[in-house]
């Protein structure tokens, strides 16, 4: 465990991340987590992880820093390896038939809910629009179209409100 202070106090060099790691490119970076993943022991203990929920990002991520802390790599090399070795585990869990979570969020609600509200946004100019150049009487199309834009939480926290209503 690290502490706050702690490198005024420790040995420099003492730690394997802060001495020259042992592989300093991406393609012998790689092979070596691509050979530790070939094992049949550590395949299983991965495709286990996801079975029980944890997604690719995350193991894609603890597997990258768990190789600089001890020195295997740095961390330079673990952002350019990262996509590969998380397409690798992500073939393995589809060859071996496991239902797994990628890691990354899905957007597609998100989208929806601001769509929607641009949308209200967009109503609401071209009928003031209309009420301004006469065409309709003021007031008719209020009730209509404010109920829905009042009921719904506006500002910098109103779309996790949503995100957390939908849940």
């Amino acid at each position: 465990m690290i502490f706050p202070g702690q490198s005024l106090t420790a040995e420099p060099k003492n730690a394997p991340y802060e001495n020259p790691p042992q592989y300093s490119t991406p393609e012998d970076g790689l092979e070596y987590h691509l050979e530790r993943l070939s094992d049949a022991d550590k395949a299983d203990a991965l495709l286990d992880a996801l079975e029980l929920g944890m997604d690719v990002v995350t193991i894609t991520e603890g597997l990258l820093r768990g190789a600089v802390l001890q020195g295997v790599h740095s961390v330079d090399v673990s952002l350019i390896i990262a996509p590969v070795l998380h397409e690798f585990i992500n073939r393995a869990a589809k060859k071996s038939g496991i239902d797994y979570d990628e890691g990354f969020p899905d957007e597609t609600k998100e989208r929806a809910a601001v769509d929607y509200e641009l949308d209200n946004i967009r109503a609401s100019k071209i009928l003031a629009g209309f009420e301004e150049e006469g065409e309709v009487e003021e007031g008719v199309l209020d009730d209509t179209s404010e109920d829905k834009v009042k009921d719904e939480p506006k500002g910098l926290m109103s779309r996790m409100a949503r995100l957390e209503g939908d849940m």
